[in-house]
């Protein structure tokens, strides 16, 4: 009955759920597991660039592709299996944090202030969003979600070809450069990302008034993560090519 577009939250997670006797989730039990989550991945994040400006920055990459894999791996779980929310969601942010800060310490060495101001906008967009929703300027309706379904399905296609591309020494234009193309995609995507912020606000919403389980509180928790990470990235991916110009 109820479905949500954004993939963490893939499947029908308000059918066939049995409320159990324990106190169910609430929307502000998930807003406390998100702030507990966040604080997790500034930490590990800040970790990581202290390690770089200790001189160790040769261990940045590596770090940086541990916590890409295991940020990976540890989505699919929780995605699959949300009662592992609450063991599993913390170890993610803690590996997201290492990923972030590598990527975040690379491009800084590269655009000086550029991780300040992808903060700024990531952190921006989620207040407009918020904003956004609880006015109910915008919406969570089938056809939105259908919508940023399919962009998000797109993105991933791009991206997915871009990589496959990318064993054999070639890459998409339009997804790697910095011409007017490419900025105007990334701002696109960035938009949709932005957007889907909205998805896990409905979730969260809905998952209350639906009674579900207390990990639910982590798995949307994790979920606004999930898409905050996918925002930032865009975010920082944006910036990088409007500074190469």
């Amino acid at each position: 009955m109820f479905r949500s577009s954004n993939p963490v939250f893939s499947g029908d997670r308000f059918n066939n759920q049995q409320i159990l006797v324990e106190a169910p989730m609430t929307a502000a039990g998930a807003v406390n597991k998100a702030f507990i989550l966040f604080a997790i991945l500034a930490v590990s994040a800040a970790a990581v660039v202290y390690e770089a400006y200790m001189g160790y920055a040769d261990k940045v990459m590596m770090t940086t592709m541990i916590g890409l894999i295991a940020g990976f791996i540890l989505a699919l779980i929780i995605s699959f299996k949300p009662k592992t929310a609450p063991y599993l969601a913390p170890v993610y942010a803690f590996a997201e944090g290492a990923c972030l800060g590598g990527i975040s310490i690379i491009l800084e060495v590269q655009f000086p202030g550029i991780a300040i101001q992808a903060i700024a906008g990531t952190f921006g967009a989620l207040f407009v969003m918020l904003f956004l929703f609880k006015t109910k300027i915008i919406k969570v309706t089938e056809k939105f979600r259908s919508v940023l379904f399919i962009s998000m399905v797109t993105i991933l296609a791009m991206y997915l070809i871009n990589f496959i591309m990318g064993f054999f020494g070639h890459s998409l234009p339009f997804i790697t450069g910095s011409s007017p193309l490419s900025i105007g995609i990334s701002a696109v995507i960035v938009v949709i990302a932005a957007l889907s912020l909205l998805l896990d606000f409905d979730f969260i919403q809905r998952a209350e008034e639906n009674l579900l389980p207390k990990h639910f509180e982590w798995y949307g928790a994790f979920g606004l993560m999930v898409t905050l990470v996918w925002l930032y990235i865009e975010i920082l991916n944006l910036l990088a090519k409007l500074r190469d110009r």
